[in-house]
């Protein structure tokens, strides 16, 4: 395997910029959790931006490899399939926990009832 500097300009500008979009994605995300104020509010940036964040972290990563190694490297695909499985799964399962932990604590100023879809106690 060839060390970094003998990567091709081409390879190693295509690489610096994914990993400067990815990064950037990820700060967003970052930022995104520190800002909001509501656990319900909070899980959407990481959730939703890790993905593409991710993504361009994993996309260098196959340019840099399929450059140093001149034949194609798609291990990076695997597990880029692997996070576009299991990243929108876990964050809704993280989601649902805490709705029905809010629900069984009664706590209706968390977020947990918004917009009317859960209710607490019986209202009939």
């Amino acid at each position: 395997m060839t060390t970094v500097a003998d990567l091709p300009s081409w390879a190693a500008l295509a690489a610096a910029l994914l990993l400067a979009l990815g990064a950037t994605v990820v700060l967003i995300g970052a930022l995104g959790l520190l800002r909001l104020r509501t656990f319900y509010q909070r899980i959407h940036g990481p959730a939703i931006t890790i993905t593409l964040g991710a993504g361009g972290v994993l996309l260098a990563s196959m340019v840099v490899f399929t450059a140093a190694q001149s034949r194609p490297v798609v291990h990076e695909v695997i597990i880029g399939a692997f996070l576009l499985a299991t990243a929108p799964v876990v964050s809704m399962l993280i989601m649902r926990a805490a709705v029905y932990r809010d629900l069984r604590a009664r706590k209706g100023e968390s977020g947990a009832t918004a917009g009317e879809v859960y209710s607490i106690g019986s209202e009939e």
